[in-house]
């Protein structure tokens, strides 16, 4: 099982459509893509289209939950997130995204023409996990719980 991570604009507003599985290889390129969106002089808002998506990892989820709190610097108000999947969902929800995006199941994407995001050689793969894994710790205490013992065991293998 594969993913991809497709994105697209119009008129200010972000697509990040992710399909199939979605991995730690693919946190690189949309980390890279996210910076740069964020950084547009027409940038109005993003939406997360998971509609497609059949796994995400917690990686990912760190990337998203990053994201979200760098729109949220930006505006006044959160990211939107759909999703149809149950099981994400139930996912997303134990994450605590819902305070972090405005969580649906259908919204308007079709004026968007999509593009593959290109890949990035990953060099620093295990940094990129400890700080995903570090933003998903500080949404609430069960992630917190959740993820120290795994980011406490990368911070010491890299020093």
């Amino acid at each position: 099982m594969s993913g991809n991570i497709s994105v697209g604009a119009c008129d200010g507003t972000y697509v990040l459509k992710f399909s199939g599985d979605i991995r730690v290889g693919l946190c690189g390129a949309l980390d890279a893509f996210c910076e740069r969106m964020l950084g547009a002089a027409d940038f109005r808002g993003v939406i997360v289209d998971l509609a497609e998506t059949l796994a995400i990892d917690s990686t990912a989820l760190g990337c998203l939950a990053r994201l979200s709190l760098a729109v949220q610097r930006l505006q006044e108000n959160i990211p939107t997130l759909i999703c149809r999947s149950r099981d994400i969902e139930r996912v997303l929800l134990n994450m605590g995204f819902e305070d972090v995006f405005a969580i649906v199941a259908e919204a308007n994407v079709q004026d968007f023409e999509l593009v593959d995001i290109p890949e990035v050689v990953e060099r620093e793969t295990r940094q990129r996990v400890i700080e995903a894994h570090k933003v998903l710790m500080s949404l609430n205490d069960s992630n917190h719980s959740a993820f120290k013992n795994l980011v406490d065991a990368l911070e010491r293998d890299t020093s």
